[in-house]
């Protein structure tokens, strides 16, 4: 049986900012299932009934959630939990906790299923780990703080942008390597969901904010128009008051009448009460 973990040791390494609920809560569940799967060795199976397998996927359907909280060893873990602490912690203020975890989510199980499309029929393998949400972390951090500078090793300055360029290329050219036993293939499916998903949300956005333009346009015309028929109405009103001043109510005809009581009325109603 052929393990596919999901992390390179030591590729990244900068300065924490926040320590939000969500990731507390991940990070917990990833730790307990570590030390449950730790203690049960001997008893328990979670690899294969927890993790992701195209052999076993069916009846196991919970494998495409459940493999995203196995991991390996101790350093698959932590580096996995590292980097979503580092992260994770400050997307998820930005976005609330919720569409973190939707987020998360998303690009945790999509990886997985991409990864089992590509291994149907191959020879029995297992799918461990959460570098596909944690690759989509990073390409999504990578696309809101592009010039931020990290440290690479704690030593080397490196714009995000062209730290998640690296890891991104090397997750690429990885996957067509079938002798490595990291599914370089799971963390580049990660970043492609991450990428198209935030894209998508984007181009939601822009079509929220037009929409919100259009309606804001469309109150601006009605409101114009309104100011349109009280200024005519008001110059109609002025006329009538002029040809009263100079000739009395008498010289009105029946129209200027009607005129002079609707636009009373109506102006009468636009004065502002104490």
């Amino acid at each position: 049986m052929r393990y596919q973990f999901q992390s390179e040791y030591g590729q990244h390494s900068w300065k924490p900012r926040m320590f939000a609920t969500a990731i507390k809560i991940l990070i917990s569940a990833n730790i307990i299932m570590f030390i449950l799967k730790a203690l049960t060795v001997d008893y328990v199976n979670m690899v294969g009934s927890l993790g992701l397998s195209p052999q076993t996927i069916w009846p196991m359907v919970w494998q495409p959630l459940t493999y995203m909280f196995i991991h390996g060893d101790f350093w698959h873990v932590a580096i996995n939990m590292f980097v979503l602490w580092m992260f994770g912690s400050e997307l998820e203020v930005i976005w609330g906790q919720k569409s973190f975890l939707k987020y998360y989510f998303i690009t945790g199980i999509g990886s997985g299923l991409v990864w089992t499309l590509f291994n149907i029929g191959s020879h029995y393998s297992v799918l461990i780990g959460a570098s596909g949400a944690i690759y989509g972390i990073l390409i999504a951090y990578g696309m809101l703080f592009p010039n931020r500078t990290v440290y690479l090793y704690f030593l080397i300055p490196i714009k995000v942008k062209w730290l998640v360029l690296i890891i991104g290329g090397v997750a690429f050219f990885s996957s067509f390597n079938d002798m490595s036993n990291i599914s370089h293939m799971t963390h580049l499916s990660g970043m492609l969901i991450g990428y198209v998903y935030l894209k998508k949300e984007w181009q939601w956005s822009r079509l929220s904010i037009l929409f919100r333009k259009k309606v804001i346009d469309v109150k601006s015309a009605r409101e114009d128009r309104k100011i349109r028929h009280i200024q005519a109405a008001q110059q109609d009103l002025d006329r009538i008051l002029d040809k009263i001043n100079e000739s009395g109510m008498d010289s009105l005809n029946e129209e200027e009448k009607n005129i002079l009581y609707s636009s009373s009325k109506r102006l009468s109603k636009k004065k502002p009460r104490d």
